[in-house]
């Protein structure tokens, strides 16, 4: 029934060609959407809460019921420190106590107040964003109990699959609206750099988190992705160690490793902007002179020691995610997560056989592009430039050498015939032949093999009749090739070549790619790089706009046509990225905020001075109001 109810986004999608680029309706809508919430977030009105105002112009005091308990806990912090035996005071565990406290008192790690400036919808991005995050993490441990392809074949998990995805994209999407607020609020300054760069840096983890998670899914998705992003990896010598073919080691970099340093980098994170609390607003007209910019950055330094309001953090949190959980099940339930089936090296065989018997003999003569394509696979392309290694001042592939050694023919042919050869006389006769032959022999019956029988192959319900041609045992090795192929023992023994569990479809893959079946389905699906522009997914899904600048450097004119595209675009990307986690630190980017001034937008109600509450007799804020030295002036 809850399959029933959601939409087939399998469907083929519509693209909008825009000069170099070309970009999906659906990814357009997503970014729409994202670019109107954080609009409304900055122009609708926040809720108007009780605040207390600074009394008389004197420094706003805490109020008298936090006040009582803050003494209290001081006092009995006091007391335990009285009654410390002599010696106690160095223990480790009392000086972990010790710093606890004072960089992290119960006060801010659960407070009951806020500064009167927080009153803005964008302050509430960072909060959805954790409440996403938790949703992500609970319907992947559903996931995790029905395994990793229950969600294949079965509708309640495909269900937990849906609400799994629409939770990482809302997700995702809440925290880039949370990275654009704190950038125009200029949230770095008053010694909040680190909270900066670790909100930076468990973005760069979500997308790492994210990526490994499509590389987990073991469909067309999961393939694409994997053979085409294999090249950077490869290109950056890193391939060997990080196979986005490897289905095993990127589920367990997905439901394990990466899991942890991203929960741990946004609990420091969470944990620091507790410890120095949200900026202070930024002043409407900037400080001009030596002296005002230093009196402005102690300000932004200092406590806040101006008017508060209530804050009840806990029913903000459940709010928060009770609101995401709906909107999570809403679009689980409506819009189901795509799934188109993986292609198989069986379902090549039988819908292109002569493409497949092709391919096979090019792997056979070493003329495939994995038996050319050079480090991790192999040392045919020693020079950087010839098969596929690149090159800017290193060369990271030939540094690295050959990690995953294939032989293409052995790989890819005699090995797999091998495992049929004990019941089949014939075979084992080509075999024998073929393999005791001397290299001259098998170049010139594969060349006989290639130029006259493949081209002229006929099919007779799906049985081919090959020319014949002086091509020796080559003509029996490519039928038992391909009756093992459309058996499907070929994709096992492919399989089978690794021990254990069998969760390594490098092999495969590289197989599948070497033809031209493989790129034909991605054609038809709008998948290829000249197709799809800056984002791609399957069918009507908006993708993965997380990779937004990963992808856009592959369209840009000079790059895309460049052999060494893969090691330009890594090389951009990690400029731009070190850019992004060092803004507070870059002259000219850090003042963007302040030549840009969308922060009055997200402090306006501050700025023009709100209403005291209902029987105060105290004056709002006056226009312009700013912390200073400690005061509201």
């Amino acid at each position: 029934m809850i399959g029933l109810l959601a939409v087939n986004l399998n469907s083929p999608g519509t693209y909008v060609h825009w000069n170099i680029f070309s970009v999906s309706v659906s990814n357009l809508v997503l970014i729409l959407v994202m670019v109107v919430i954080f609009g409304a977030a900055l122009l609708v009105p926040f809720p108007h809460r009780k605040h207390d105002l600074p009394a008389g112009g004197q420094d706003a005091q805490v109020p008298s019921g936090q006040a009582a308990s803050l003494t209290t806990f001081e006092a009995t912090s006091t007391s335990d420190a009285a009654q410390e035996v002599d010696g106690d005071s160095a223990m480790w565990t009392a000086r972990v106590r010790r710093l606890g406290l004072r960089f992290l008192p119960p006060g801010k790690l659960l407070p009951d107040r806020q500064p009167a400036y927080v009153s803005s919808w964008v302050y509430v991005f960072g909060v959805a964003t954790l409440s996403a995050l938790g949703i992500a993490i609970l319907s992947g441990f559903a996931l995790a109990l029905g395994g990793p392809d229950w969600w294949h074949y079965n509708t309640v998990g495909h269900f937990f699959n849906s609400l799994h995805l629409w939770s990482v994209e809302m997700f995702m999407a809440f925290m880039v609206i949370h990275l654009w607020g704190k950038f125009w609020m200029a949230a770095w300054r008053g010694r909040r750099v680190l909270t900066w760069m670790t909100g930076v840096v468990a973005f760069l983890f979500s997308v790492v988190e994210c990526f490994t998670g499509y590389l987990s899914q073991q469909n067309l998705d999961s393939q694409w992705i994997s053979t085409n992003a294999k090249d950077a990896f490869n290109a950056a010598g890193v391939g060997p160690f990080l196979d986005t073919m490897n289905f095993g080691q990127m589920l367990m970099w997905h439901i394990v490793l990466v899991p942890l340093i991203l929960v741990a980098i946004v609990g420091a994170h969470v944990l620091l902007v507790r410890v120095r609390g949200v900026s202070h607003p930024l002043p409407v007209r900037r400080a001009r002179g030596r002296v005002a910019r230093r009196s402005a950055t102690a300000s932004d330094a200092a406590d806040w020691r101006g008017p508060t309001r209530r804050y009840d953090i806990l029913k903000e949190a459940g709010t928060a995610g009770a609101v995401v959980l709906v909107l999570v099940v809403v679009l689980a339930s409506v819009l189901s997560s795509p799934d188109v089936p993986p292609v198989t090296v069986q379902t090549w065989a039988h819908a292109t056989p002569g493409d497949f018997m092709a391919t096979s003999a090019s792997e056979l003569a070493y003329t495939s592009r994995t038996a050319t394509y050079g480090p991790p696979y192999d040392n045919s392309a020693k020079p950087a430039g010839s098969g596929s290694v690149q090159k800017i001042i290193v060369s990271w592939q030939l540094i690295t050498g050959v990690m995953q050694p294939i032989n293409s023919a052995k790989t890819f042919v005699l090995s797999p015939l091998s495992t049929r050869a004990s019941g089949d006389p014939a075979l084992a006769r080509a075999l024998r032949r073929y393999e005791t032959a001397s290299k001259a022999h098998q170049e010139a019956w594969i060349a006989a093999y290639v130029s006259e029988a493949v081209p002229h192959v006929t099919f007779t319900n799906g049985i081919p009749s090959v020319p014949k041609a002086d091509d020796g045992p080559v003509p029996v090795l490519m039928d038992a090739e391909l009756s093992m192929a459309r058996s499907g023992a070929l994709d096992a023994a492919l399989l089978a070549q690794h021990q254990f569990y069998g969760t390594n479809f490098t092999k495969p893959l590289l197989f599948l790619e070497d033809g031209s079946y493989f790129s034909a389905v991605g054609k038809k699906l709008h998948l290829l790089g000249t197709q799809w522009g800056v984002m791609n997914e399957t069918g009507s899904y908006p993708g993965q706009p997380w990779l937004w600048l990963y992808d856009l450097w592959y369209q840009v004119p000079g790059f895309r046509t460049s052999t060494n595209v893969d090691l330009i675009t890594i090389y951009m990307t990690g400029v731009a990225t070190i850019l992004l986690l060092c803004v507070p630190l870059v002259p000219g980017i850090r003042d963007v905020p302040r030549y840009l001034p969308i922060h009055r937008l997200v402090w306006r109600s501050w700025n023009r001075g709100e209403p005291p509450p209902p029987g105060s007799p105290v004056s709002p804020a006056p226009r312009g109001a700013k912390a200073s030295g400690g005061r509201v002036t």
